[in-house]
């Protein structure tokens, strides 16, 4: 997994090649992290219950949160990488499936005002759908992490947990 966008993406430069590098170490040292956390709770059973994999969820959120107590916004979406974000996103939505890519994307995005690093992704709020170009042209996600839309912020979630772990406003024009 190189971490680089999809080649249909224009080439990168230098400043942004070292961006999602740093963004890709990011995401490498908090699977550490997980997997450490997820180690510590009990197994779940191999049919588990609803009430037991939820359980199993809100108790990993607890542990997230707890070794992230200090997380703020931009530690995976840092400033540069936020800026590579935008320009990424700004050429699919500009590209010739550009307006049917952001009907998509808009279909099902929640106006949500607002969410917090950290906390839980909203349970009234349906996840976005997340069109396979903009997934090919963003940095590459291991398994327990997406990448979802929120009015115009780009969040990554742990699906684990169910937890934002970072978002990037506006990189969504309306």
């Amino acid at each position: 997994m190189t971490g680089l966008p999809a080649a249909e993406a224009s080439p990168v430069s230098p400043a942004e090649a070292h961006a999602l590098e740093e963004f890709q170490e990011d995401v490498q040292k908090y699977l550490v992290l997980l997997g450490k956390l997820e180690a510590t709770l009990p197994k779940l059973p191999k049919k588990p219950t609803a009430e037991q994999i939820d359980g199993n969820q809100r108790a990993l959120g607890d542990l997230i949160r707890s070794a992230r107590s200090h997380a703020k916004p931009g530690e995976f979406f840092a400033p540069k990488m936020q800026a590579v974000v935008k320009r990424i996103l700004g050429e699919v939505l500009s590209g010739p499936d550009g307006a049917e890519v952001k009907a998509s994307i808009m279909d099902e995005n929640p106006g949500v005002a607002s969410i917090t690093v950290n906390e839980r992704y909203p349970a009234s709020v349906p996840l976005s759908t997340m069109p396979p170009q903009i997934l090919a042209a963003l940095p590459k996600l291991p398994q327990a992490l997406e990448y979802r839309f929120v009015g115009t912020r780009l969040i990554l979630l742990d699906t684990h947990a169910d937890i934002i772990l970072d978002f990037a406003e506006g990189v969504l024009a309306r």
